[in-house]
C-alpha cells in the first residue's frame, strides 16, 4: 500500500494505527506536497517525516515539488476558505499523483494521512479518495482514526516523538488569512538577503532538526524546551546623505524606531561611534565591529556577504548600551563614521513569540 504523507505529527500516529490493522500488508510511505510554501518549509517537514519513517521502519518515497503546477490548479480559488473548493482542488491533486505513483511501482491500494488532521473535512477527503479511486482504477482506503479520543493520542505520540509540529498547513493562501486573523507577522515569508538565520524562523527550525536527528543518531538523550522572547524583523530599512545618495549601511538586530522617518545628524563621536541627534541612534563604522567581535570585514558590503549572527549582534548592542538588557535604540554599521546630516529609514516589527532550543540531558 502507498500511504500519501502530508506532514510527521499526522503520519507517526497514521501509520502505526494502519501497521496495526493491516500486519500483512507492506506499507510505503509517499511524500508529495507541491502545496507547501516556502520551499524551506517543505524540506523542513520532508525532513521529520523521513526522520519519523526511520523510527518506524517504513520506506520512504518522494514526490517531485512541483509547486507551480499547484498553483495553476488552484488558480482563481486562492480566496477559498479552508476545506473548501481550493482544498477539494489540492486533495485530487495529491491523491492523484499518488495513484499514478503506485501504479508505476505496482501498487494498487492507496490511502493519506491528511485523514488524521483535524484542520480537513472527513467527508471532503472520502469524496475525493472515491473520485480518484474510480478515475485511477485504484484501490482508496479512508480508515478514521480520529475518533475514539485518537486525535489525542495522536498529539500525545507526535510530542512524545518530539515531532516537528508546524502551526500552518502549509498553503500560502491559507497562511496569509491564519496569519491576518491572528494579526501576526508572516515571518515564514522574511528571509534576509544576507542569509543570516534568525530566531524561530524556518532556517532555525531546520537547524534545531538537524541537531536532534543528530542527538539521535548518536544515541544521546536530549529534551526540546520552548521559551517565549521577544522577536524583530525588519522590514525595509536604509540610510541616506541628506538630500543625497543611500549610503551601504547595516541595522543590527533590535534596532526600532518609533516613526519609520526620521531626519538628523552625528553631532558627537566617542571611541568610534557616532552620536546621532535624534531617536537615540548609534553609528558605528566597520572597524568598530572587527575591533569588537575579531572579525576583519573591508566593508558592510562584505558584511552582508558573509552575517554576522544574531548574537553576535546583540552582543554589540549590549556592549553599546552598557546593560544586560537589550535595547531597542537603531545602531547602524557604515563603512566610516562621518559628523554629516542624514535621512533614516527604518520599518520593522517587534513581536512576542516562541522558540524550541534542544537541550541534552
Amino acid at each position: 500500500m502507498l500511504i500519501h504523507i502530508c506532514c510527521s505529527v499526522d503520519s507517526h500516529f497514521f501509520l502505526q494505527k494502519l501497521a496495526a490493522l493491516y500486519p500483512e500488508k507492506k506499507l510505503i510511505g509517499y511524500f508529495y506536497d507541491p502545496n507547501i510554501h516556502p520551499y524551506s518549509e517543505y524540506k523542513l517537514r520532508l525532513m521529520d517525516v523521513q526522520r519519523s519513517c526511520k523510527k518506524l521502519g517504513i520506506k520512504l518515497l518522494e514526490g517531485a515539488y512541483d509547486y507551480e503546477g499547484w498553483v495553476d490548479a488552484v488558480r482563481g480559488f486562492e480566496g477559498e476558505p479552508e476545506k473548501g473548493k481550493r482544498c477539494t482542488i489540492c486533495f485530487d491533486n495529491r491523491l492523484a499523483n499518488t495513484a499514478k505513483k503506485a501504479l508505476e511501482i505496482g501498487e494498487n491500494e492507496i490511502t493519506t494521512t491528511l485523514l488524521t488532521s483535524p484542520k480537513k473535512s472527513m467527508e471532503q477527503l472520502r469524496e475525493n479518495a472515491e473520485h480518484v479511486a474510480h478515475t485511477f482504477g485504484v484501490n482508496v482506503l479512508t480508515p478514521d482514526f480520529r475518533k475514539n479520543g485518537g486525535t489525542n493520542e495522536q498529539f500525545l505520540l507526535a510530542k512524545s516523538a518530539m515531532l516537528y509540529h508546524q502551526n500552518y498547513c502549509g498553503c500560502l493562501y491559507a497562511l496569509e488569512v491564519q496569519r491576518e486573523n491572528q494579526e501576526r507577522l508572516k515571518d515564514e515569508l522574511m528571509v534576509p538577503l544576507t542569509g543570516q538565520i534568525l530566531p524561530a524562523s524556518i532556517e532555525d527550525r531546520i537547524q534545531l532538526y538537524e541537531a536532534v536527528q543528530a542527538c539521535e543518531d548518536a544515541g544521546e538523550h536530549f529534551v526540546l524546551r520552548r521559551e517565549k522572547f521577544l522577536n524583530y524583523r525588519v522590514l525595509r530599512a536604509y540610510v541616506k546623505e541628506q538630500k543625497g545618495a543611500i549610503i551601504p549601511s547595516h541595522f543590527l538586530f533590535y534596532s526600532t524606531l518609533s516613526r519609520d522617518f526620521t531626519k538628523g545628524k552625528i553631532d558627537t563621536m566617542a571611541e568610534g561611534i557616532g552620536y546621532f541627534n535624534r531617536e537615540d541612534i548609534l553609528f558605528i563604522a566597520i572597524e568598530k565591529v572587527n575591533q569588537m567581535l575579531k572579525k576583519s570585514y573591508d566593508s558592510v558590503q562584505d558584511l552582508m556577504k558573509n552575517p554576522l549572527s544574531v548574537e553576535e549582534e546583540i552582543t554589540i548592542r549590549k556592549t553599546l548600551s552598557h546593560s544586560f538588557l537589550p535595547t531597542l535604540s537603531p545602531i547602524i554599521v557604515v563603512d566610516k563614521v562621518c559628523e554629516k546630516k542624514y535621512e533614516i529609514y527604518l520599518k520593522s516589527e517587534t513581536y512576542p513569540d516562541i522558540r524550541e532550543n534542544l537541550v541534552k540531558l
